[in-house]
């Protein structure tokens, strides 16, 4: 077993996000996306990423065409080789190999049914088929790991094949032998025993994984059982993404066994406790990225898992936090919702603003005018959990870091709809800026594929003295959530930008039309970037 100086064993965590979760319905990751969330994962401490199946589809061609991590193994994922083809002649196989990947995890039937119905092959060759997947990747220098798939289903039909499928990766040197629970429906002691009997076999603890699914909402509790039974990988995904109901949430796993004596006093995984306290906004930040807006009554990190309405519960909160707190919510950077003052709002807002670079000491009043124009902003629809650059720009304003590059005078959107020179019906957008730099002001008129697009190309036409610095801001994402039901809703726009750096940031706005809010989230962007080039950008876009 691998042990710690202070004798604790080390839990490995294994995300599966950007494969698992892409099957989420209305979950449709970009190449963008996807290497966003591997950033957020990697710079988290994450020791796996698992990044999807290369060769499948071009999305994950594209995205596995160069390394995409930087301390996490990239994992590539796919399908064992074929029975009656041989590994080298394998193009499913060699396309794993050949991916720019630190590893490749398999997928493996453990169920004979699923041997002799899915793949219709015989037991013999499904085994062979492991052995020689392995081989062939490890011969290639690359890490390899086996998904047992349908394992504790497939334990109960037949122990003795599904054992010998797993001893079978085992044997043939794959680093983590992993036990799926496909379907979801196996129990927590269930789960527990047959691990134990998988360990009682000869297969190392310190070589296998559990993979649960959540369809009996038990894939975090049947997770901790395989850890308690032996294993020591856990394979998850941010917020429980996955197919049906969802796989086990790695960040309520990351927190439990972080805060709760009976695995924390054994155990310990590579998620240090500054990161610890990051794990409500990596859980949030991912929530916008996807455009969804967070589940408020998620274990740990839900805007509602630390809030109580009032009456007695908020009474005896008030007078002690432990009355109906199971752990203290700064240490996974949430906020309680009931205090006898601001203080403890305070030290979240210290603790953000240290992340970006900014100290500001407890007593200055510019702090309590920030929490409150950030509470008023949220009131009325924002959301800096996936704007970091908005917050920040927003935080060194209040606290008066921040010049006043430039002016927006006045904007105008033209929208016509017309038929083209050969007939056709199109939709021209025209967009006017006046903006003033130095006194002097420039007015800029461009066309583009819809309002936004407009306005965007006018604003950056001609910024003045500016105008050199910004050549390399682009636009790379545009999200907009409706907050409300009825034509007169309120909108939120997310926008994602990036430069020659490669770094990335990200702005709101938020109005009650959806090209003002546009065009609040793009002024943040432009003013960010100018603010970034003077080295004065904190956390935000280094992330």
């Amino acid at each position: 077993m691998t042990h710690s100086a202070d004798n604790k064993q080390r839990i490995y965590l294994f995300d599966t996000t950007l494969r698992d979760g892409q099957q989420t319905p209305g979950v449709d990751f970009s190449v963008e996306d996807k290497i966003n969330v591997a950033n957020m994962l990697d710079a988290f401490g994450i020791d796996y990423i698992e990044g999807g199946y290369p060769g499948a589809n071009p999305t994950d061609t594209d995205f596995f065409a160069k390394k995409r991590t930087q301390k996490a193994k990239f994992v590539a994922f796919g399908m064992t080789k074929r029975a009656g083809v041989s590994a080298s002649n394998d193009p499913g196989l060699a396309a794993l190999i050949a991916s720019n990947s630190d590893a490749v995890c398999f997928v493996a039937k453990a169920w004979d049914y699923h041997v002799r119905v899915a793949l219709g092959c015989t037991n013999e060759e499904n085994i062979d088929n492991i052995t020689q997947s392995v081989e062939a990747t490890l011969n290639a220098g690359k890490e390899a790991y086996i998904d047992c798939e349908h394992f504790f289903d497939g334990y109960k039909a037949n122990p003795e094949y599904a054992i010998s499928c797993a001893k079978a990766a085992y044997e043939a040197g794959a680093r983590w032998i992993v036990l799926c629970d496909t379907n979801g429906g196996t129990q927590p002691s269930e789960i527990y025993s047959i691990v134990k009997a998988v360990t009682a076999a000869g297969i190392d603890g310190d070589k296998l994984g559990i993979h649960a699914h959540n369809d009996t909402e038990q894939a975090v509790a049947n997770s901790l059982a395989a850890v308690d039974a032996g294993v020591r990988q856990i394979q998850g995904t941010l917020n429980g993404l996955g197919e049906r109901c969802g796989n086990a949430n790695l960040v309520t796993l990351i927190a439990t066994l972080a805060l709760k004596d009976k695995w924390s006093e054994r155990f310990e995984t590579a998620i240090t406790q500054d990161k610890l306290s990051e794990l409500t906004h990596l859980s949030r930040s991912f929530d916008e990225l996807l455009n969804r807006a967070p589940a408020s009554q998620s274990p740990y990190v839900g805007a509602s898992a630390f809030a109580t309405k009032a009456g007695i519960h908020a009474s005896a909160l008030l007078k002690e936090p432990a009355t109906y707190e199971h752990v203290e919510p700064d240490k996974i950077g949430n906020t309680r919702r009931v205090m006898v003052s601001d203080q403890g709002g305070k030290s979240n807002f210290l603790n953000v603003l240290a992340r970006r670079g900014i100290h500001v000491s407890k007593d200055d009043s510019r702090l309590d005018t920030l929490i409150s124009i950030v509470k008023e902003r949220e009131a009325s629809g924002y959301s800096y959990e996936g704007a970091d650059a908005s917050f920040e720009l927003l935080a060194r304003r209040t606290l008066g870091e921040v010049p006043t590059f430039f002016t927006v005078d006045s904007y105008r959107i033209g929208v016509e709809r017309r038929h083209n020179a050969t007939g056709q019906m199109i939709t021209v957008s025209e967009g006017v800026v006046k903006v003033t730099v130095d006194g002097i002001q420039h007015m800029s008129v461009s066309e583009g594929h819809g309002p936004v697009n407009a306005l965007d190309l006018a604003m950056r036409k001609d910024l003045g003295k500016y105008q050199a610095e910004i050549q390399d801001l682009e636009l790379v994402d545009y999200k907009v959530r409706i907050l409300n039901g009825g034509t007169e809703a309120i909108t939120r726009v997310l926008i994602e930008s990036t430069d020659v750096t490669g770094k990335r940031w990200w702005t709101v706005g938020v109005s009650d039309n959806i090209i003002d809010a546009s065009f609040v989230a793009l002024m943040d962007s432009i003013n960010f970037k100018l603010m970034k080039n003077r080295g004065t950008a904190g956390v935000a876009a280094a992330e």
